[in-house]
């Protein structure tokens, strides 16, 4: 059995995201920690879209060591700083994250463990 998304038509589904997702039992589980615009030798991305594309980047390579991938992703937590910039965040996510879409919660926090830090995503991955 694989994992399935539930969106049941009385709840309002106000974006691309899944309102829940079932992993089958015996399913492996992956828990990624935050991942932030860094890259391999620590630095930071200049701007949103550049850090955005590094967490996906990074994402992509804590999934690939538990051999998963983004399909995989059965729930994600966005923290950004700031909602303007919540459409640059989605146009990135949107390369990485598709059908069926994932369970989503985004946050505007006031800041992350570095003040340059402007985006920073975790995810739960399943896999059987």
């Amino acid at each position: 059995m694989a994992n399935k998304f539930h969106n049941p038509k009385s709840v309002t589904l106000a974006g691309r995201y899944a309102l829940g997702c079932e992993v089958p039992p015996g399913a492996r589980t992956l828990y990624v920690s935050g991942q932030v615009g860094l890259d391999g030798s620590g630095k930071l991305a200049d701007g949103i879209e550049a850090q955005c594309e590094q967490v996906w980047k990074n994402i992509g390579e804590v999934l690939k060591s538990a051999d998963m991938g983004y399909g995989d992703i059965v729930k994600m937590t966005t923290f950004l700083t700031d909602s303007r910039f919540i459409v640059a965040n989605r146009a990135v996510r949107d390369k990485y994250i598709v059908e069926p879409y994932t369970a989503s919660t985004l946050l505007i926090v006031q800041g992350l463990a570095d003040p340059a830090m402007l985006v920073e995503i975790e995810v739960t991955a399943a896999k059987q």
